[in-house]
């Protein structure tokens, strides 16, 4: 069954893959009255989320953000898609940086270096730092249930000499790499809600005290790598600036969790800017302290 879920829907993403953009964005159009009015996909978690997040807001102001991160949903998604085909030239054109050497400047300190992302603008298109990096670069990632699925994204990802690792992967690769002396980049999106468990960090996220991933910084200690945010904004449809914040380049010194909470604050931060670029279908404030 799987098999032939990947059969029947292969051709149309391949066709998908070579639309140009104002055709793309067409069908991003469509697949939103589709997602949004019709279906209505998870509309009840962004909906709660949006409300949990911006209790000040009133009912049109959350629909109104509502709206737009469906529009943006789906035009990720085909974004992701178009990264099948979508030239070397043509994804700089549209994802760029603003501050490399200061990327490149923390590539000088010979050390590892976890680079931390959020869900949020694009986090697809970020796989195009490969080609400017020295490291060897990781994204880390959930594998998908359908293996013929998970190996057509990691196909797609790793176009750009990006190496997909699974969450499960990410500590014994770190691990192997550092007793070999390989300098790497790992890519970690540490901004949804981490497994449940007993040894859970609480934080205040967006007003609301809840349990935060702290793998990312737990290994960089462990490893003694650097590390540093992301801040992808989306410019205009389809056009994405990245700039480069370090957030420790001396990660042994820090005080253990401050680094996440620095993280998640700066996650915050361009959550309250453009509410609209996050992604809102996942149960973001699902667990909650008093039912440990």
């Amino acid at each position: 069954m799987q098999l032939l879920a990947y059969l029947l829907l292969y051709p149309l993403i391949w066709c998908i893959a070579r639309l140009p953009f104002p055709m793309l964005y067409l069908l991003s159009d469509a697949t939103y009255l589709l997602v949004y009015r019709l279906i209505g996909y998870r509309k009840k978690t962004v909906r709660k989320n949006l409300e949990l997040a911006f209790p000040q807001k009133s009912t049109a102001e959350i629909i109104a953000i509502e709206k737009k991160s469906y529009r943006h949903l789906c035009d990720m998604f085909m974004e992701m898609i178009k990264t099948m085909a979508i030239s070397r030239k043509e994804i700089d054109a549209r994802f760029s940086y603003t501050n490399l050497e200061v990327y490149t400047e923390l590539e000088k300190k010979g050390k590892s270096i976890a680079v931390l992302i959020p869900h949020y603008a694009s986090y697809e298109w970020v796989i195009s730092m490969n080609h400017i990096i020295q490291f060897k670069g990781y994204a880390i990632y959930k594998r998908i249930n359908n293996p013929y699925f998970d190996k057509m994204v990691r196909d797609i990802r790793s176009r750009f000499k990006a190496y997909l690792i699974t969450t499960k992967e990410t500590k014994k690769i770190i691990e192997s790499n550092a007793k070999e002396g390989i300098l790497g980049v790992y890519g970690f999106a540490s901004d949804q809600t981490p497994r449940w468990g007993e040894n859970l960090y609480w934080h205040h996220f967006m007003g609301i005290e809840t349990p935060i991933h702290i793998g990312a910084e737990s290994l960089a200690k462990r490893y003694d790598m650097n590390m540093i945010y992301l801040r992808v904004e989306k410019v205009k449809r389809g056009y994405y600036v990245g700039t480069f914040e370090v957030l420790t380049d001396d990660v042994k010194t820090v005080p253990d969790y401050k680094i996440s909470e620095y993280f998640m604050s700066k996650v915050e931060e361009q959550i309250n800017a453009q509410p609209e670029y996050y992604m809102w279908t996942h149960k973001r404030w699902k667990h909650k302290k008093e039912s440990i």
